[in-house]
């Protein structure tokens, strides 16, 4: 089995949560398993190892745990995007609309220096919601995002063409379809 099959065989699908109709992506089983895990930073590494960048922005939750091990293994530093009220001090926040509710993310107003660049990083793509909104709280605090990266698109849904046609790079390890 090859690494992306390996990858994907470790992802668990869970059928109407967080509400009917939406097949959840868990990453959390990709996680605990050493290899699987290993194997999807290790992919992103060799996808970054040369590209110049100053920080990695990690959205709320799953994106802190693949932008820590990013950032560590590429010798940059972490900031989180936070849900609101989470962040100690002086904050930026944006709203955003996701398949089956409303959210607002927020950023510290000092964590990024103006012109720094960001990798943006989450576990997945789906409408592209919460990757636009953190894209602005980034830029809105002076920093210029390289590209953004996820483990998984859910091209169905449309997020990642969405954030392309803003003029975004994108790179997704695993694609999804809606079964």
């Amino acid at each position: 089995m090859d690494s992306l099959d390996y990858i994907k065989s470790r992802i668990r699908t869970i059928k109407d949560f967080p509400k009917k109709g939406v097949m959840f992506r868990d990453i959390t089983t990709l996680l605990k398993d050493k290899e699987g895990f290993k194997k999807t930073i290790e992919i992103f590494i060799e996808r970054y190892k040369d590209m110049d960048f100053d920080l990695v922005c990690g959205i709320e939750s799953r994106g802190f745990v693949i932008g820590s091990a990013i950032a560590i293994m590429l010798g940059k530093g972490f900031i989180p995007i936070r849900k609101k009220s989470k962040l100690p001090a002086k904050t930026v926040s944006m709203e955003y609309y996701l398949e089956y509710g409303e959210e607002t993310i927020e950023i510290h107003e000092d964590a990024i220096q103006n012109g720094e660049r960001v990798l943006l990083v989450d576990d997945l793509i789906a409408t592209g919601g919460t990757l636009e909104a953190a894209l602005k709280l980034v830029e809105k605090v002076g920093g210029k995002v390289i590209e953004c990266c996820a483990v998984i698109d859910l091209p169905e849904l449309k997020g990642s063409k969405k954030i392309k046609d803003r003029g975004y790079d994108v790179y997704t390890i695993l694609e999804f379809e809606g079964e």
